[in-house]
């Protein structure tokens, strides 16, 4: 595990998993993928609610950049960026299936 900056202890993450604490907080942030209505994802989906079997969706990230773009009404953000990949998969620990 490579935590630079950081000591063992503080790393809740293993390496390789998508830093699930930063995708929840992108999740309901009204600013995200530069929202012009002061919506967040959690505007719709309070808790994640509805989202629990997200993962399974293999077009899951498409549909991300669908809400971003559409109810969200900001841009669409790269489907490899590190703010993709955090949101997703905060979304995909709403199934429990950690």
């Amino acid at each position: 595990m490579f935590c630079a900056a950081f000591s063992l202890g503080a790393c809740s993450q293993n390496a390789g998993e998508p830093p699930i604490a930063e995708g929840k907080q992108l999740f309901n942030d009204p600013q995200f993928g530069g929202s012009t209505n002061a919506s967040s994802c959690s505007s719709c989906h309070p808790g994640g609610k509805g989202l629990e079997n997200a993962a399974s969706n293999p077009q899951l990230l498409s549909v991300i950049n669908a809400c971003i773009t559409g109810p969200l009404g900001g841009q669409a953000i790269a489907e490899d960026s590190a703010e993709m990949l955090s949101l997703k998969g905060y979304i995909e620990s709403l199934g429990g299936d950690e």
